[in-house]
Formats: structure tokens, C-alpha cells, sequence
């Protein structure tokens, strides 16, 4: 582990901005090249530099992730490249050099419409043309890999970039009434629970594979703006997908089963203790 050179793609990120801070914070070098240094859908390019730098762990949080703009052009649009091609690039190029690859997936990969919650083992059935090219991601790590983790995740909020939470915040500065979605159901992530699960797995050296991780406990949006929003003058106002269109078919249940990364002695904090946590962080 001590010898292992570490490559973050997409480090820029939500989740690469978030992993590269505790990896600082540990005092661990890594390779953290932005996608005008390597794109990811130039395969000769991943190729070349694999081999030049030669990573033994690369933590693969590059993504296209603007889920309606990927319905515009299904097939045409970054989504697919990146999420699609870029992700085999990587994997082939990965695998030629025998480097260990954690590829971030998604709920989306699910149609939402089991009762239950969704177990790693699940067949993927995504609704929408994010969640195809994701899954479509998954298929290449798993078909091409021999040293692999996927680990599929849900509503990611963090101190980087765009999310719910900060949405939230900021229609509350300024709207007595916000209106939100009370009928998906799912389980909040915090991006630095997330990156620490993936340190601990890299550093536990755990079985090889397919996990889900989240925080712990689900919810609707609006229980999670409820909570957000709760020491704030602002009306929540539940409504229904139907009554919030969107191009992207979002999935109306996409709990995750987490027992497989329970069982690795990894400790999952709940999303409320987790969003407590983050909304001190910010604060101060």
C-alpha cells in the first residue's frame, strides 16, 4: 500500500475535490490531472498515460452528471462519452498496466420500482439516459477488469460544487415557499463518507467487487429539505413528480442495500448526523 501511486480522474469534482482533501490531510501524494491534461475519451491518450506514470490505484470519480442534459442527444452527448467510452478507456488502459480501478456508479442504474431495497447483486435496469451510459460504465469495469470496485452511490452533497443541500440554502435566502418532491425516496450521501470509504477499501485491501454506499437511513427530498431546512423561516411545500416534469425519468424508490460494506467493519454515520456534520463544516 505504501508503494501504491494513486491516479484521481474527475479530481476536480464533487467527490475528487472531497477525496484529494483527505488524501492532503494524510499527507499522500497522488496524480491529479484535469481533463485538458488526460481526456478520458481519448483512448490513445488514457493509454499513453498509464503507461507513462504507471498508477496502482486509480479512484475513478470522472462523470457526466447533468442527468436532463443527457436526455437531449441519448448516445451523442459528453454523457455517453464520458460516462460510456471514457470509462472502457480507462478500464482497458487500467488493466493493461494491472492497476486496481474504483469506478463511482449511481441509484440511476435502477428503475425505482422495487419495494425492497436494491442488493449489489441486482440487474441493472436504468429508465433514464445517464443512468443507461453508467450502467453501460459498470458493464465495461466488469467485463474488462480482473482488479475492480464499483461502488454505486445516491444524492451525493458535499462542500464542492452544486447539490441539493446548498440548493436548498440558497432558495431558503430568498423564498418564503419552496416547493418539493415528496414521493422519491432514497438515501442522501455525503461525498466525505463516500471518499472515506473508498480510502478504507484501498486500505483494507476488501474483496474485490460491486458495493453501494450511502449514508445510513433513507428519506424523501422533502424529508431531506425538511431537515436541511430546519432552523430556517421557510415553508416546504410537498408535491409529486407529476407535479415537477422533468426530461430525465428519475427512479421513485432507489434505496440501496448496504450490508455488504457494513460487513468490511466500515461504520456508515446516518445522512442526518452526516448532514449535521457537513452544515457545521460550512458554517464554520
Amino acid at each position: 500500500m505504501i508503494n501504491d501511486k494513486i491516479l484521481i480522474l474527475g479530481a476536480t469534482g464533487q467527490l475528487g475535490s472531497q477525496l484529494r482533501e483527505l488524501l492532503d490531510s494524510q499527507a499522500m501524494d497522488y496524480l491529479a490531472p484535469s481533463s485538458k491534461q488526460l481526456d478520458i475519451t481519448n483512448a490513445d491518450l488514457v493509454t499513453q498515460y498509464f503507461q507513462k506514470y504507471q498508477p496502482t490505484i486509480i479512484f475513478d470519480c470522472a462523470a457526466y452528471t447533468n442527468v436532463d442534459g443527457a436526455e437531449d442527444e441519448p448516445g451523442k452527448t459528453l454523457d455517453h462519452k464520458i460516462n460510456a467510452e471514457g470509462t472502457k478507456f480507462v478500464a482497458q488502459a487500467a488493466e493493461m498496466i494491472k492497476a486496481t480501478l474504483f469506478y463511482i456508479s449511481t441509484d440511476y442504474v435502477f428503475d425505482g420500482n422495487k419495494i425492497t431495497a436494491y442488493l449489489p447483486e441486482d440487474r441493472p435496469h436504468p429508465q433514464c439516459e445517464y443512468g443507461r451510459t453508467k450502467a453501460e460504465g459498470e458493464t465495461s469495469v466488469l467485463n474488462i477488469m480482473s482488479k475492480y470496485y464499483i461502488i454505486r452511490t445516491s444524492w451525493v452533497f458535499g462542500q464542492y460544487g452544486h447539490n441539493f443541500v446548498y440548493t436548498m440554502l440558497q432558495l431558503a435566502e430568498n423564498h418564503s415557499q419552496i416547493k418539493v418532491v415528496t414521493d422519491q425516496i432514497g438515501r442522501p450521501t455525503w461525498a466525505k463518507t463516500l471518499a472515506q470509504f473508498m480510502i478504507y477499501a484501498w486500505r483494507q485491501k476488501i474483496s474485490y467487487g460491486i458495493y453501494q454506499l450511502s449514508n445510513d437511513n433513507y428519506c424523501s427530498w422533502y424529508q431531506f429539505a425538511q431537515e436541511i431546512l430546519t432552523d430556517k423561516k421557510v415553508k416546504l411545500i410537498p408535491i409529486s413528480s407529476a407535479d415537477y416534469p422533468q426530461k430525465a425519468q428519475r427512479p421513485q424508490r432507489s434505496i440501496m442495500n448496504l450490508d455488504k460494506v457494513k460487513a468490511t467493519g466500515f461504520l456508515i454515520p446516518t445522512w442526518q448526523s452526516a448532514l449535521r456534520e457537513f452544515k457545521e463544516e460550512i458554517t464554520n
